[in-house]
């Protein structure tokens, strides 16, 4: 009997929504909850996504490096190192035990010590590769991984084109004009469906940039009544950006802490947000035109490689996170706006999207099983 399927990585809802779908995915082609694992971060939230499941979930210690040389940066990055050790040698001995049939990454710090245990112990493993560019713990084991399933098309060996694993709940999303209609009117209250709805949503802390700029573009459209904005300001900005709302004097503006994506992305007609890798699978899949605002500084610039894909396609407009401001923004969004540009943007972003992703790469995970 096959030993269990390990899916590991995390430390953010970009990598445990992936882990999520392919668990489900796996489980939908007949893989007992018994038969996987899910192997991620104490740090991360693992913990309250992946937790209450009948997966059975391992945490691990330790975190992601910062990179800086502050002094305080060093401090934290030699406790974050003691920790990896800490979670290596404690996946060493799990995974010797259990001999796992496959390991499936989906990166993250937390993938690290369980990728480099499917190394050590000479398993079968399978990268999934959620970004443009290969983050920095994928890159250390591209060349003895049996297969990349990747985000994007690529020529490089050993990979697969599979998109990025959406949530069950994206699957199939309907985004016909009766379901947008729908959306609109279940809102609290309900949305003029006739305007143009802009959605900005920039992850659970937000983007002080980008909440900023986006609300002095509430006060400079403040007399228009063709649009709606949606602002999801997220935890960290959300008490700033309620207290400044402007005067509205026909614009629908909205600013709420966190939304209910399903339903936004049902009602959305633009969308400005970062370009991470599960918000931009989410973009493709969906077919909605955007305004991309890579966040500065990430790993390997991996946002700007995502965005510039799109970009390429025709499916997004870019700005720079330190060039984000009202008019830039006001300027992007009206370029975005009319009906044919948004329709040929959302054919470029579903050109690059996959709603299959998931089940595409439980099918890769069981083929190398099957082989193993």
């Amino acid at each position: 009997m096959p030993g269990p399927i390990v899916i590991t990585g995390g430390g953010t809802g970009g990598h445990i929504f992936p882990m999520q779908a392919i668990s489900d995915a796996l489980q939908a082609r007949g893989v007992a909850p018994t038969d996987l694992r899910f192997v991620g971060s104490r740090r991360g939230q693992e913990a309250a996504l992946l937790g209450t499941g009948p997966v059975a979930l391992t945490l691990l210690p330790g975190r992601g490096l910062r990179r800086s040389m502050a002094p305080g940066a060093l401090v934290a990055n030699f406790g974050a190192v003691l920790g990896l050790v800490s979670a290596v040698l404690l996946t060493l001995a799990k995974v010797r035990r259990w001999r796992p049939s496959v390991v499936v990454s989906v990166g993250g710090y937390a993938s690290f010590a369980a990728s480099l245990a499917a190394y050590v112990w000479r398993r079968p493993l399978v990268l999934v590769e959620l970004d443009a560019a290969p983050g920095a713990a994928h890159r250390v084991f591209t060349a003895y991984a049996a297969k990349r399933c990747t985000a994007f098309a690529t020529a490089e060996p050993r990979t697969v084109f599979t998109g990025a694993p959406l949530r069950e709940a994206l699957v199939g999303l309907d985004r016909s004009s009766e379901a947008r209609h729908a959306a609109c009117t279940a809102m609290t209250p309900p949305l003029d469906p006739s305007r143009v709805i802009v959605v900005v949503m920039t992850g659970s802390l937000g983007a002080t940039r980008v909440n900023r700029a986006t609300s002095e573009l509430a006060a400079q459209w403040s007399d228009r009544r063709d649009v709606a904005i949606m602002h999801v300001s997220g935890r960290r900005d959300f008490v700033s950006v309620k207290s400044n709302v402007p005067e509205l004097r026909g614009l629908d503006y909205r600013v709420v802490e966190f939304g209910d994506m399903v339903q936004l992305w049902q009602l959305c007609d633009v969308a400005v947000c970062r370009s991470g890798a599960l918000t931009v699978a989410e973009l493709c899949a969906l077919g909605i035109p955007s305004v991309l605002v890579p966040l500065p500084g990430a790993p390997g610039d991996h946002q700007t490689k995502n965005a510039q894909v799109l970009v390429e396609h025709g499916a997004a407009l870019v700005v720079a996170d330190a060039n984000c401001d009202a008019s830039t923004l006001a300027a992007l969004v009206d370029e975005v706006t009319p009906l044919a540009t948004r329709q040929r943007m959302s054919s470029a972003a579903k050109s690059l999207g996959r709603t299959d992703a998931a089940s595409r790469i439980a099918q890769v995970v069981l083929d190398e099983r099957g082989g193993s």
